[in-house]
């Protein structure tokens, strides 16, 4: 087998590769990545090619034409939910993911790419696949963008499948590179450790379904061997509030600190988030192994 990673140097696009190459030795695997925000040490160890690149050069991604991959992950993406220029974000996000559709069209790819929970904003809970969508900011928009993409590019070649997954709060080892953008579990560990008070919104009842990274891996994978073109929540069905995230750091890591409130800034904010996990199970047959209390212990004693 032949697989692309793109984004194949950040959070979730690294442990993806090193996973499938640990899994699967015999496959080979390329790795594309800017660089811009995944960093080369993330994919440490990593036996297979790596195209330093980005996805909307549609120039570099014609140049792939002869490599007849069977899977594309494309996991290349501005995540940064405060970037509020638009363009850019739709340049990278869509027009990027444009030149990957096409990419697979031509060489019958199947793609795996990363949507998000960030489609749902404030919605109805828990959050179902067929609601309404209502994103809060241009990150969010961006990949509501990338769904209807890939449904209408479903649509108009029958022969392709297109998988979509939902991420909802993912958070696991890899993530330190992503700075604000990462998961407040890392966050608030990283104040934890120096001994700081926890600083949070007030007053600490945003809650999240945070899925841990190894779960996340276990999606892609199983994603591989889907039927039918879908776009599944990839979350566990569980909310915990962030007074409860640092009520665990606190017994993981051995501290006793209380948390700091402090006003929350931003007016897109999504005061909670919870995946409805039917249609995983049913297409993917996939379900989070790792609790919320495990997945932090796995995390910060791996």
């Amino acid at each position: 087998m032949r697989i692309l990673i793109t984004g194949g140097a950040g959070f979730i696009g690294a442990s993806l590769a090193l996973e499938i190459e640990k899994r699967f030795p015999s496959w080979q695997v390329t790795v594309l990545d800017g660089l811009s925000s995944g960093h080369i040490r993330n994919i440490g160890g990593f036996k297979g090619e790596l195209i330093e690149g980005r996805v909307e050069d549609e120039e570099l991604i014609n140049s792939l034409n002869g490599k007849n991959f069977d899977f594309i992950h494309h996991q290349a993406a501005i995540t940064d939910t405060t970037i509020d220029d638009e363009e850019r974000m739709m340049r990278v996000n869509i027009d990027g993911f444009k030149n990957i559709l096409n990419l697979a069209k031509r060489q019958n790819s199947k793609v795996i790419y990363a949507s998000s929970a960030g489609v749902y904003g404030n919605g109805l809970m828990p959050m179902k696949e067929s609601q309404r969508l209502v994103p809060l900011n241009a990150y969010a928009l961006s990949k509501v963008r990338a769904d209807e993409l890939a449904l209408t590019f479903a649509k108009e070649n029958k022969d392709m499948k297109i998988i979509g997954l939902r991420y909802f709060n993912v958070y696991g080892p890899g993530e330190e590179h992503k700075g604000k953008s990462a998961s407040m579990i890392w966050q608030l560990a990283v104040q934890m450790k120096k001994g700081r008070n926890p600083r949070i919104f007030k007053y600490g009842e945003q809650e999240r379904d945070f899925v841990y990274v190894k779960d996340v891996i276990e999606a892609n994978i199983m994603a591989m061997e889907a039927k039918e073109n879908c776009i599944v929540n990839i979350g566990t069905g569980q909310m915990t509030n962030f007074n409860g995230i640092i009520e665990i750091l606190n017994e993981v890591l051995g501290t006793h600190l209380k948390p700091e409130y402090f006003d929350n800034p931003y007016d897109f904010y999504q005061n909670q988030t919870q995946a409805d996990t039917a249609l995983a199970v049913h297409l993917l047959g996939f379900k989070a192994k790792f609790s919320i209390e495990e997945g932090i212990r796995d995390y910060f004693f791996v």
